[in-house]
């Protein structure tokens, strides 16, 4: 019978053996953790967020049960902006025959569908979902995706083009004879009024029209696909709106061109709502794009060949690339593969998928699939995961059951989450639900009134439409766009990337912020952060350990060649020893290169390095290295091991001719500035919670330290998303980290942070990124969030103040839509140049 299931997070639990007192088994210490303090919180992360309103069959889909043989496709969808747009691209995606359920995120432009790959195709997915402006593609579809960005460009230049066209007429011909410009003469103006009244006055109106439709159809197609969404669904927001006035316009324009013989066009209106809005839009993706270049530096860690040994042989497994023990081997792609293969995997190259090391012996670093900062020894025997790297010697790994990688898993599991990760229902949204209701009821009295006075339909249409332009959509429209861009771009200034609009609103929420120790709160560098012996032992070991690929031997081998600072005293087994000491202060740093002292007889042991350097017998390791050879360790030396190694440190015991004499400890040095972090966000009312895959020693200056509200070690990948998602039902949840281990987590969190020295994937799973490493920047996030806020308030409160009296004006006939236009453009210009403002004061 096989094993069961972590409670938590589903792993396997084969061969672990820990147990809650209610009979519950994990597959680690850490999942056992995190279940018994925040319990066991039902999550659905594919339930669709009750915020979204008018959409009734909804609730039908999030029960709907995916059948066994259905598998999930994952697409890209260009043109989701908003929280109807989530539920719209579900709909239609749930109505296609084979598909059992959908779900979208506008956040991360993602839509998973289950389906029944015999019934529905991708390609037929992409179709289905494709249409009214939005675009489906798979996600590695690089081509589709600049198909789109060249598309949104041309639609962008179209009607900067056909918009100028039409205004210069308007402000040549059309204008003066509206107005009586006192710099054209009597002459010019009679003649104007002559010619606009003639038959070719009739074709000039056709041409403005069809300018005018190009403008409004194609470069508003994105606008115009908005609110329908937003009227099927209904739920008003600010493309609807938008779409109101410049529609209106439009059509009384038309109407008046067809049936008028001097009609009176407002095709202006048109244009500059749909131009204005769009480019408003446009220059925010573009802050976006531009901030995303920079994270181009990433660290793709995926793998896509292996070398496999031909016929099954087996290596060597001392590491020797060129060794003649080893079988012969062949370059073969990762889906080729299978169970039972057997892999050739030398220093310092990656691990391809899971399996179980055969032959060889070497030290394998898991931190991008664990956290685990300190790499683990792997012997014949060991349980080996995909994406982990082999730091010194090499393996033979033979292929696990389902020739799959740990790291693959993350993977899949990140997109999974990102696609149920849906975006916030944007402030400006919110309130056009409430505004576009009243604006339409007060034009459609305002207009009923005067017929019922007595006056013309034309004139009453005109009140009508007065109404909706001055009701300014485009002040409104601009509100959110334009603040969130100054917050992006003031941000790129800063080196911090945001990737979607919906941060700034959701981060002002946060009640939870989440920390990973490794590469977060740490540097995720192993370096010497004590010694407690002689300069001329240190100088000896450093020689023999610049012979070892192991990145504790490295450590050790940097620190003597000019890779540390030794003047700073401080104890082997203190935790917050932030840089390379000797522990008795009387040892300067030798400036002598380790080259000059020769070494001979080295040999790399399963527990540290011997050999003899200078005439010098030495050796460096752990205390049962020096028991096996015979050598004499002083309980001194064991205690001082035992000490650093309680507080997460790897210490090292150095000796030589037959006795150990010191100590050496190699750590994970804690990040600058990390305490001022944490501090200010506890002061500001968040909740700050430390979770890492390190073991629990490791994580102990954070449980002691009074602004860490909980510490969660030793918890996998899959484990710290189900951490994030119990902390979600509790508050909005934020998450920093770094790695690929963290990428599930900062998928599954409201909204995820990431280092920029960590990894594409990390990014990729994340809604910021911390381009400098800065860890400074996190607290910098929060303030541009509520500097931006404060910006969105500040644009939405101005152009409601202006409806509160245009408005009135418009009801009461005192305006017309011409005057509507000027001040529906001077209410947009000012928004323009409060936005155009920093958010911070440098």
């Amino acid at each position: 019978m096989s094993a069961p299931d972590c409670t938590l997070c589903e792993l396997p639990t084969a061969g672990v053996d820990v147990i809650d007192d209610e009979g519950n088994e994990f597959c680690c210490t850490g999942c056992r953790d995190v279940y018994e303090t925040l319990g066991d919180v039902d999550v659905d992360a594919d339930a669709v967020r009750e915020r979204r309103q008018g959409n009734e069959d909804e609730s039908a889909a999030d029960d709907t049960e995916v059948p066994v043989d259905h598998e999930a496709t994952f697409l890209e969808v260009d043109g989701m902006h908003c929280a109807t747009c989530e539920a719209f691209i579900e709909t239609v995606a749930t109505q296609t025959e084979g598909v059992s359920a959908a779900s979208a995120s506008y956040v991360t432009d993602t839509v998973r569908i289950d389906h029944d790959p015999d019934a529905v195709s991708t390609d037929d997915l992409s179709e289905a979902v494709s249409g009214l402006g939005y675009s489906a593609y798979d996600r590695d579809d690089a081509f589709s995706r600049r198909q789109a960005d060249n598309m949104a460009t041309a639609r962008l230049a179209v009607g900067v083009l056909v918009g100028m066209a039409v205004m210069l007429q308007y402000i040549v011909i059309i204008y003066p004879t509206y107005f009586a410009f006192p710099f054209y003469n009597e002459r010019t103006l009679e003649y104007l009024n002559q010619a606009m009244a003639s038959s070719s006055g009739t074709y000039f109106f056709i041409v403005i029209a069809v300018l005018t439709t190009v403008v409004l159809f194609i470069t508003g197609k994105p606008i115009l696909r908005g609110a329908y969404v937003s009227a099927k669904t209904r739920s008003p927001n600010m493309d609807l709106l938008v779409a109101i006035a410049a529609v209106s316009a439009y059509a009384y324009s038309t109407l008046a061109v067809i049936f008028v013989d001097s009609p009176s066009i407002y095709y202006d209106v048109t244009v500059a709502i749909i131009v204005i809005v769009t480019v408003g839009n446009h220059y925010e993706d573009s802050i976006k794009k531009r901030a995303t270049e920079l994270l181009s530096d990433l660290t793709a860690v995926q793998v896509d060949s292996a070398r496999r040994l031909v016929g099954g042989g087996e290596s060597d497994g001392k590491g020797s690339a060129d060794s003649e023990n080893a079988g012969e081997t062949e370059e073969v792609a990762i889906d080729d593969l299978a169970s039972g293969d057997r892999l050739l995997v030398r220093a310092g190259e990656r691990i391809p998928v899971d399996g179980e090391a055969v032959a060889g012996d070497a030290a394998v670093d898991e931190s991008v699939i664990t956290g685990e900062s300190m790499p683990v020894r792997k012997t014949p025997g060991d349980a080996v995961v995909g994406g982990s790297v082999v730091a010194d010697g090499s393996l033979t790994v033979e292929v696990g059951p389902d020739a799959t990688s740990s790291l693959d898993r993350v993977a899949e599991l990140v997109w999974d989450l990102q696609s149920g990760n849906h975006g916030v229902q944007k402030l400006a949204d919110r309130l056009a639900t409430i505004f576009v209701p009243v604006v339409l009821a007060v034009a459609l009295l305002a207009a009923g009134a005067n017929l019922a006075l007595g006056n013309g339909v034309t004139e009453a249409m005109l009140v009508g439409l007065t109404v909706l332009i001055v009701s300014c959509p485009c002040a409104l429209g601009l509100a959110t766009p334009l603040a969130v861009a100054a917050g992006i771009r003031d941000a790129l200034e800063r080196s911090i990337v945001i990737f979607d609009d919906t941060v700034f609103e959701r981060l002002r929420g946060a009640d939870t912020v989440v920390f990973d120790k490794t590469g977060t709160l740490t540097t995720g560098e192993m370096r010497v952060v004590a010694a407690d012996l002689d300069d001329g032992l240190l100088r000896l070991a450093a020689a023999l350990e610049e012979r070892s690929a192991h990145p504790v031997g490295q450590a050790i081998a940097a620190v003597h060649a000019g890779g540390g600072d030794l003047e700073d005293a401080g104890a082997v087994s203190d935790p917050d020893a932030a840089s390379p000491a000797v522990a008795d202060g009387g040892a300067a740093e030798s400036t002598e290169p380790n080259d000059t002292l020769p070494v001979t007889d080295f040999e790399s042991h399963a527990r540290g390095v011997s050999g003899v350097v200078d005439g010098i017998e030495v050796v460096v390791g752990h205390p049962d290295l020096f028991d096996e050879r015979g050598w004499a360790v002083p309980n001194g030396i064991r205690e001082a091991v035992a000490a650093a190694r309680d507080v997460g440190r790897v210490p090292v015991a150095v000796g030589r001719d037959g006795a150990a004499e010191g100590v050496v400890v190699v750590g994970d040095e804690l990040r600058e500035g990390w305490e001022e972090t944490v501090t200010a966000l506890a002061d500001s009312g968040v909740e700050v919670v430390v979770l890492t895959g390190d073991d629990e020693r490791a994580a102990t200056v954070f449980r002691e330290h009074d602004a860490i509200a909980s510490v969660f070690a030793g918890v996998p990948p899959e484990g710290k998303a189900e951490t994030v998602e119990r902390l979600k039902a509790s508050g909005q949840t934020v998450m920093v980290g770094d790695g690929t281990n963290d990428a599930p987590a900062l998928a599954a969190a409201d909204l995820g942070v990431a280092l920029g020295g960590g990894t594409a994937m990390a990014a990729d799973a994340a809604d910021v990124a911390i381009v400098d490493d800065n860890l400074d920047s996190v607290a910098t996030v929060f303030e541009l969030s509520r500097a931006a806020g404060r910006r969105v308030k500040g644009n939405i409160g101005w152009a409601l103040c202006y409806n509160a009296i245009a408005i009135p004006l418009a009801v009461t006939g005192l305006l017309n839509p011409l005057f509507a236009a000027v001040a529906m453009g001077a209410s947009s210009l000012l928004v323009v140049t409060n936005s155009s403002r920093p958010l911070l004061d440098d």
